[in-house]
């Protein structure tokens, strides 16, 4: 089974996204301060002053299972969660967050639940739930279905910008535990698991050690802003070179986005124990061990990228793993 037989293909759009983008550097002027593919967008309002980052994610087919759940409030938590991240990579923190939820037919009961898990991310992150817009679109919506958007903005120093570009060769990666898929690779998970296999989601297989489908598909997305402020408060912002949120692409696609040229990725695999939702994922569809680490994170969330000297006792406390080195090698990631 590979991704782009449940209906998606990154490879058509990275080719659509490659195409685009002279038409996205045409509205940029000097106070926009990254490159296109970054995991958030950097924006200087004033010479020498902070500089802005914003976001803005979805959840993907996480939706549909949430619906068959009849669970609503996880989602924008995940939501949250996932843009924060993606900011947090640049060095962000967030200020504020705006939400965009879109449905058939508005269902009075469904609605508070999802606003609830997005405030309640917002709590958890200590950013504001701004504002939002709520859409009703019989016709382009199925009854029943909705689906969610949300726009993140954070603030970051212009020295504490993280950008990957003091990371060298010899440099240790570290991961950061998941809590299983995120908010990426559902719709392959979904035909895998109800199509393929036949499960359902109240079915405990084995390698879900008691969990229920459900559970294991709905366990909220992490934030990983608390032990990340940890991690500069014990160990300093400069022994930071790299932050990756593993996402859509898995492993193949977000690592190299911070790479300086000329230098590639060595993951060991062996490093850490993969939870049993993505085992039950490879094995019920039989997919190749390359295409699991393209669309899934495996178990990392997050990539930190620190000094080979550094003192790991900080990073142990937080429940990072040493996961592999940075190498030679023009970008390429090398799993063994």
């Amino acid at each position: 089974m590979k991704y782009s037989e449940s209906g998606v293909s990154i490879d058509t759009a990275m080719r659509a996204l490659a195409r685009s983008k002279e038409a996205v550097r045409s509205t940029w002027d000097e106070r926009v301060r990254n490159e296109i593919g970054a995991f958030g967008g950097l924006y200087q309002p004033q010479p020498g002053g902070p500089l802005l980052t914003a976001s803005v994610d979805g959840v993907g087919t996480k939706v549909m299972v949430a619906r068959m759940a009849g669970v609503y409030d996880t989602v924008g938590r995940d939501l949250v969660n996932h843009c924060v991240d993606d900011i947090l990579v640049q060095g962000a923190e967030p200020l504020f967050f705006l939400d965009y939820f879109a449905t058939s037919k508005l269902q009075e009961d469904v609605l508070p639940q999802v606003i609830a898990g997005f405030a309640a991310g917002c709590r958890d992150n200590g950013c504001a739930l701004l504002g939002g817009e709520t859409a009703e679109m019989p016709g382009v919506y199925e009854p029943g279905e909705f689906d969610l958007a949300g726009t993140i903005v954070g603030q970051v120093q212009q020295e504490h910008v993280i950008d990957g570009s003091r990371i060298t060769a010899g440099d240790r990666i570290w991961g950061m535990p998941s809590s299983g898929l995120h908010t990426n690779g559902y719709s392959l998970a979904r035909k895998v698991l109800f199509q393929q296999a036949g499960l359902k989601l109240a079915d405990t297989p084995a390698e879900l050690d008691g969990r229920t489908v459900a559970e294991a598909l709905l366990a909220v997305h992490v934030s990983y802003l608390e032990p990340i402020r940890t991690f500069w408060a014990e160990c300093g912002r400069e022994a930071l070179h790299g932050l990756v949120h593993i996402t859509g692409g898995g492993f193949y696609d977000n690592i190299p986005r911070v790479l300086p040229a000329g230098l590639g990725a060595r993951i060991d695999t062996g490093t850490w124990t993969t939870p049993g939702i993505f085992r039950l994922l490879q094995d019920r569809g039989k997919i190749a061990t390359e295409e699991m680490y393209r669309v899934f994170n495996m178990g990392l969330g997050m990539l930190m990228f620190t000094p080979a000297d550094i003192d790991t006792t900080c990073l142990q406390a937080m429940g990072a793993v040493g996961v592999g080195e940075v190498v030679p090698g023009g970008g390429v990631v090398q799993l063994r």
